[in-house]
């Protein structure tokens, strides 16, 4: 089992920053990647970015790209969302998850453990 534990959200202007941190805990070696996830109001939860766990190799969704950056600090089980240049449309419960196999990266469906989520709200 892998626990997952986010933080970092908060309410925030547009155009400014925020970053988000995930704790992994547990069989944290058998994890092939790393991601974040998004679910505003009634819509679907969407790909935001992954990295992959012994490489590092990132994806990031379209939306998101050339203002948020994903990355990982192995010593410490840790992955990190900075997002930069936030906008309303930004504003969701961000969540991180993990994956054991190596396949489809940015598809939800393939994710093993999820955390519980945390809030973002950026103001017009």
């Amino acid at each position: 089992q892998v626990q997952l534990v986010e933080s970092g959200g908060g309410l925030v202007q547009a155009g400014g920053s925020l970053r988000l941190s995930c704790a992994a805990s547990g069989r944290t070696f058998s994890s092939y990647a790393m991601g974040w996830f998004r679910q505003a109001p009634g819509k679907e939860r969407e790909f935001v970015a992954t990295i992959t766990w012994r490489v590092g190799t990132t994806y990031t969704a379209d939306s998101v790209k050339g203002r948020f950056t994903i990355s990982r600090d192995n010593a410490k089980n840790t992955v990190s969302l900075q997002m930069n240049n936030l906008k309303p449309e930004d504003t969701a419960v961000y969540y991180c998850a993990a994956k054991i196999s190596s396949a489809a990266l940015t598809s939800r469906a393939n994710y093993d453990y999820w955390g519980q989520g945390t809030q973002v709200t950026v103001s017009s």
